[in-house]
């Protein structure tokens, strides 16, 4: 009778565990076309230029850009094979993996699986059931430090946790790497930054190998790698996400560029806004650079994907070294070929389609990033840092700042003389397509939420006319620069005022998709225009 009973005993247990098992399985049939509205690209460049030990060095960072892949996973939803491993629809995998979660970045973060609610501001940085006034309470001043996460210990305190003691295996096995990818390095800057990188894993002090990184000149590969972006983190903007990219350098076109960074301090000096709105000084030495990127992993490889960088983030850095603006020119071309000319030839003008060129959105999204140097870092008042002061509308009101202080560059400088004066319409409507790409994203995104207002901004200002005909928009060039300036203005002083609650209404009354724009926007998505690209990368496609 004990044997029988244990052998009961045994298949209830079983039989039980199967019945818990098939409760996690989720069953959420993805329409394939979510997973199509991403464009395949393969990600690779011309690796003759590069030496035989740089060529060595290759798969030792994507290894490390692996690691960086994993960690994110966890910085936004938790553990990715256990929840991956729940879904049994091959599409839901798929858009899983592009989303990393149950919710889609490119509409508002809006759950596509069963069972899942709305997605948690604080992603995975911060306890799910912590409070404002938890986490208000907590007595450290490390808690808004990029580089921490919240945890709740066993008797239920709050306390703060940096990410190397979070994740101690993967940050040692990371830095080991990039040690490894050092010693391979012929070039001394590169050498320099790697090993100092390696090293603030480890601490979580990324000042010493950000100011490295800013040392740079003559690399011809780049590594941006570490915990980056503060995107993920809705609830407060602390919190920075990993983060993996390989680049190597356009040397041809990177000469073109760096003609524009002298030009830096006379375009802060000519914003317009009052004078204690500029005072700090823009840093004459930024690096801009054109690169070839080969590989994305985790943050830059979530929805939408960057095709420029402006970093680093840190202010400090910025006062003593400025900051360096990485344009990259496959994934740029790629977006243009794909989805903006698409979209041009359906919402602009058919008299104005012309102006749309790659060119001009090169220009745009290059001055975009330049654009993130210019204007204020402190609030006047209280000396603390925008980013700060402005908490989870920073992202939002940042790129907003980025994208019109971007067209106000090109057009200063068309009019000094310093770029063809003759094609800054195509300027001026390049950026206005530009809007239809990127109000796609959503509303969960910054960018999107970015090019929302300025689209409203713009229709208030009679800076485009929509033919209710033909469902196309024209540029009105005089409006539109003069909205471009007042938007400018606007966003400079809710930043120099570190004035939180206009920049929340800012977004309230802006930040959304109104019906007619909804209905045009439709139009595209009907026309099987892609939103963004997922890319096909890694050594093999590489030929390593």
């Amino acid at each position: 009778m004990k044997k029988l009973a244990s052998v009961t005993l045994l298949l209830g247990l079983i039989i039980g565990f199967a019945a818990c098992n098939q409760q996690k399985k989720n069953d959420t049939i993805v329409p394939q076309e979510l997973v199509d509205q991403y464009a395949e690209f393969e990600l690779t460049t011309d690796l003759s230029i590069l030496t035989e030990k740089e060529k060595q060095m290759l798969p030792i960072l994507i290894e490390v850009a692996d690691i960086m892949e994993e960690l994110f996973w966890k910085d936004a939803i938790g553990d990715k094979e256990e929840f991956l491993s729940m879904l049994t629809n091959p599409a839901a995998v798929a858009y899983s993996k592009i989303n990393y979660g149950a919710w889609d970045r490119l509409d508002d973060n809006k759950p596509f699986l069963e069972g899942f609610d709305a997605k948690p501001k604080g992603a995975n940085f911060y306890p799910k059931d912590m409070t404002a006034e938890e986490f208000d309470a907590i007595e450290d001043e490390m808690k808004t430090d990029w580089y921490t996460k919240i945890v709740r210990d066993e008797d239920g305190t709050l306390r703060v946790a940096p990410y190397h003691e979070v994740y101690p295996e993967e940050i040692k096995k990371a830095s080991a790497l990039l040690k490894k990818a050092a010693e391979l390095a012929e070039d001394a800057g590169l050498k320099k930054y790697l090993e100092l990188r390696a090293e603030a894993l480890l601490t979580d002090d990324y000042l010493a190998s950000d100011l490295a990184w800013m040392d740079m000149k003559s690399n011809t590969i780049d590594f941006v790698v570490g915990p980056i972006e503060t995107y993920e983190d809705a609830l407060y903007g602390y919190k920075a996400s990993h983060s993996g990219q390989i680049l190597v350098k356009d040397k041809v076109w990177s000469e073109k560029l760096s003609k524009f960074a002298s030009l830096l301090p006379r375009l802060q000096e000519g914003l317009p806004v009052p004078a204690e709105y500029k005072a700090e000084k823009a840093n004459a030495n930024a690096d801009m650079n054109a690169y070839d990127v080969i590989y994305y992993a985790g943050d830059c490889n979530a929805g939408s994907k960057n095709i420029a960088i402006n970093l680093p983030n840190d202010p400090r850095v910025h006062a003593a070294k400025g900051s360096r603006k990485l344009q990259l020119k496959n994934a740029m071309k790629a977006k243009f070929d794909k989805i903006l000319l698409p979209i041009s030839d359906l919402l602009i003008d058919e008299s104005q389609r012309k102006n749309v060129t790659f060119d001009a959105f090169f220009e745009n999204v290059m001055f975009h990033e330049v654009a993130h140097g210019l204007g204020i870092n402190y609030t006047l008042k209280d000396k603390v840092s925008v980013r700060k002061a402005l908490k989870d509308t920073y992202t939002s009101i940042e790129e907003g700042k980025a994208d019109i202080l971007g067209l106000y560059m090109i057009t200063q400088m068309a009019e000094w003389g310093e770029m063809d004066k003759s094609k800054l319409m195509d300027n001026y409507v390049t950026f206005m397509a530009g809007i239809f790409r990127s109000v796609r994203f959503g509303a969960a995104s910054a960018h999107g939420k970015a090019n929302m207002m300025r689209f409203y901004f713009f229709e208030e200002q009679g800076a485009f006319a929509r033919n209710p005909e033909t469902g196309t928009y024209k540029v009105d060039f005089e409006k539109m620069k003069a909205a471009m300036n007042e938007l400018g203005r606007q966003i400079l002083i809710v930043q120099g005022d570190g004035n939180y609650e206009l920049a929340k209404q800012m977004i309230a009354e802006r930040g959304f998709i109104r019906e007619d724009l909804q209905k045009d926007l439709d139009r595209v998505n009907n026309a099987g225009i892609p939103k963004d690209v997922v890319f096909k990368q890694g050594v093999k496609v590489l030929g390593l």
